[in-house]
This record gives C-alpha cells, sequence and structure tokens, in this order.
C-alpha cells in the first residue's frame, strides 16, 4: 500500500486489487426486491412507536405526517437520482463525500450508523412487548426475546443476499396483508368523534382523556405539533436505506428509482390507513381509542381486541402482526451490514469490518452492529429500574431519529 496526502488533512491509501476481492458484494435485487426492502424496512413503524405522538392529539398527529412525509418525498426524489448516479453500498455517505469530502462523508456516515444500529433495537424490543401478552411471560424475559431474534436474524442475513430478499419479499408482503386485515375489521368500529377525539389538555397542561370524545384536533397547539415530529418520523424512517443494496442491485438505473417512489407511494397508503383505524376505535371496557394508544407498547393488539375481542383470535392475529415487526427488523439488519460495511472499506471504521465471506456478505460488519444493538439494549435494561418497559422503546426510537435527522441535514 502507498499513503498518498490530501486535503483537509485527511491521507488516503492507495490499495491493490487483494483489497476489494476479500470485500466484494454479488448483484441480485430488481425491482420488487428493492421495494420490500424499502417497505418491509419502515413497515414495524405502522405497528408501534408512531402512537406515542398521539398524546399530543389526533390532529397533531396527522399534520406532523403530512410535514413529514413532504420532507420524506423530496428526500425519496433526491435518492433516485443520486443513487443511479452513484451506485455505491454507502447510499448518502457516498453522495455525502462526493459533495463535500471525507469530512462530510464520515459524519454523514456516523449519524447513518446509529440510525441503522438502533432502530432494530427499537424493533426488537417491540417484538418483545408483543409477544409478552402473546404467551404470558414475565417482563424479565424480555431480553430472552431480544437475544434470540437478533441471533435468527443475523444468520438469515449471514447465509446470503439471495435468501435476505426473498425473506425481505415474504415478510413484507405478510406485514402488508395483516395491516389490511386490520384495517378491513376495524371499519365497523371507527367512530372519530368518540375514540380518535378523545385527549384534552387538562388544568397543568397534562393530557387527560374526554370520555365522551369530541375534543380538539390539535388540544396543544403548535407546539403538540412539533413534539409530534419524532413520532410522526417513524412511520417513514429508514426507506433511505434502500441506496444501501445499489451494489447488490441488477439494473440500479432502472430498478432503484422506481423502488423508491413504488415503496414510499406504499407507505403513504398504510400510513394513512393506520393513524385513522388504529386511533378511531374503541370500547367501554377495553381499549380507549387514542388516549389509551398513546403509551401502548402493542397498538395493533389493542386494536385487535377491540374488532375481534380479547380472545384466542386477537392473540393469533397479534402473533402474525408481529410479522411487520420481523420485516423491518431483518431488512435493517441488512442495512446496517451494508453500511459498516462501506464505511470500513473506505477506512473510516475498522478494515475488518468491510471483509465478506464466501458467500459475499459482509459478516463482520453485521456482527458488529448486532453487537452494539444488544448492548445499548442492555444498558438501557439495566440502569432504568422499575420504569424500563414504559421508557426503554421511547428512548431508543428518540435515539433513532436524532441520527436520522443529522444524516438528512448532511444529505
Amino acid at each position: 500500500m502507498n499513503e498518498q496526502a490530501s486535503s483537509g488533512g485527511v491521507a488516503y491509501k492507495q490499495v491493490g486489487a487483494e483489497y476489494f476481492e476479500k470485500r466484494g458484494l454479488k448483484r441480485y435485487a430488481k425491482v420488487w426486491s428493492l421495494w420490500a426492502l424499502g417497505v418491509g424496512a419502515v413497515i414495524s413503524g405502522h405497528y408501534s412507536g408512531w402512537n406515542f405522538g398521539l398524546v399530543n392529539g389526533l390532529g397533531s398527529m396527522l399534520v406532523a405526517g403530512l410535514i413529514i412525509a413532504a420532507m420524506y418525498w423530496g428526500l425519496i426524489f433526491s435518492l433516485a437520482e443520486m443513487s443511479p448516479a452513484l451506485p455505491h453500498t454507502g447510499a448518502a455517505y457516498s453522495f455525502a463525500r462526493s459533495a463535500m469530502g471525507p469530512w462530510g462523508g464520515m459524519f454523514t456516515g456516523l449519524a447513518e450508523s446509529i440510525e441503522y444500529v438502533i432502530t432494530p433495537a427499537v424493533i426488537v424490543f417491540f417484538i418483545g412487548s408483543y409477544l409478552q401478552p402473546i404467551f404470558g411471560t414475565a417482563e424479565e424475559f424480555q431480553p430472552v426475546y431480544w437475544i434470540g431474534a437478533y441471533a435468527l436474524f443475523l444468520l438469515l442475513n449471514l447465509y446470503g443476499v439471495e435468501l435476505s430478499f426473498r425473506v425481505s419479499v415474504f415478510v413484507t408482503v405478510g406485514a402488508l396483508a395483516v395491516l389490511a386485515i386490520y384495517w378491513i375489521s376495524a371499519i365497523p368500529h371507527f367512530d372519530l368523534h368518540r375514540w380518535a377525539l378523545n385527549i384534552g389538555a387538562g388544568p397543568d397542561g397534562s393530557p387527560v382523556e374526554l370520555p365522551q370524545g369530541g375534543g380538539d384536533w390539535f388540544p396543544f397547539g403548535w407546539k403538540g405539533v412539533l413534539a409530534t415530529l419524532p413520532f410522526a418520523v417513524w412511520l417513514f424512517l429508514a426507506i433511505e436505506q434502500l441506496p444501501l443494496a445499489a451494489e447488490e442491485s441488477a439494473d440500479p438505473k432502472k430498478d432503484m428509482p422506481k423502488g423508491l417512489i413504488l415503496g414510499m407511494s406504499t407507505l403513504m397508503l398504510s400510513a394513512t390507513l393506520i393513524s385513522f383505524l388504529n386511533a378511531g376505535i374503541g370500547s367501554d371496557s377495553g381499549m380507549h381509542g387514542a388516549f389509551t394508544l398513546k403509551s401502548s407498547n402493542w397498538p395493533l393488539l389493542d386494536g385487535f381486541n377491540v374488532t375481534f375481542g380479547a380472545g384466542a383470535v386477537a392473540k393469533l392475529l397479534a402473533l402474525f402482526a408481529t410479522i411487520g415487526l420481523i420485516a423491518s427488523f431483518h431488512t435493517i439488519i441488512y442495512a446496517y451490514g451494508r453500511q459498516i460495511y462501506s464505511l470500513a472499506r473506505a477506512g473510516y471504521y475498522l478494515p475488518f469490518m468491510s471483509l465478506t465471506n464466501a458467500r459475499k456478505v459482509p459478516h463482520m460488519a453485521l456482527f458488529a452492529g448486532t453487537a452494539l444493538g444488544l448492548v445499548t439494549m442492555m444498558i438501557l435494561w439495566f440502569t432504568q429500574g422499575a420504569k424500563r418497559a414504559d421508557v426503554i422503546g421511547v428512548i431508543l426510537l428518540n435515539m433513532a431519529v436524532f441520527g436520522a435527522m443529522i444524516s438528512y441535514a448532511m444529505q
């Protein structure tokens, strides 16, 4: 290797062909594989997480959703142009580095690493939250669900890109099917006035339940809209990971723009339906619409308990509902593997993280991202005390959105 000085205090190393031979990827993905990767990465946000924004009222959630959707459409159209022009696995990091040099690439890449490592941690937390009431396990059993899920989907991603994309297509279609069952079942129970608008502002400024509904769309005004933005992001966060598959796309110039636009269109439809039909149902004896959902770790299970009754059928459907969480979990594990791999290959992270195995999978990057995600979760588990079940999901979600916002600003 020869070292060559560069501007900005950065030195580049010239490497030989053998360096890249150990770090090659395999082209496989076409339009529908890319669509599944994009939608699958996001769809868990339609199962859990977005609902925390209802604490500020349904109107705040909807306006925040429109603001964030407009931002994502702008991002999607930009990526649809940039990814065919620069079809690199680094995606946003590569775009930032091309425009702003190595330091711009570094800050964008670090922010993306935070987003892609923490987002699966959020999702696996919600997987455990869904499985706990379904199987009747104690709260202390949660880390077992986390470790089991990470181990299983790490193995699937290590096996090869063909299996990764096939699993992505299968679980994404399954996740949308479960949502469709819920939407259809919720329509007869929908009552916007009674259940979706049952949050008001109390004398001390905290949210209170309005037993008969009929509250304001914006009980906390524009301040409530601004406070809701991080949770609205959860309806679309991670679709921007799609260009990470550029080096594994069969024809990025043709397929990447189509995959991005089809994926965002699908998510817009799903986000609109879930926002209304999950918040707008309830019962006097169980889930009280938006007021209950604002703090629920399993909002879709709460919805199924209303539409099918709190029995075996609802639990079975809720078990199927974990497919949506699994879809995102699987696809974002894929994402952090490629993102860490790309930064390591360029010299930002330790070089061993960019090695690929015999199946042309960046296995060391996958191991590194998995370890970081699990360690972060365990730190929160052992430091948050009795309130951990209520706060871990929110803390992780805000960490993921924080990383995403920095990377979006750099992009």
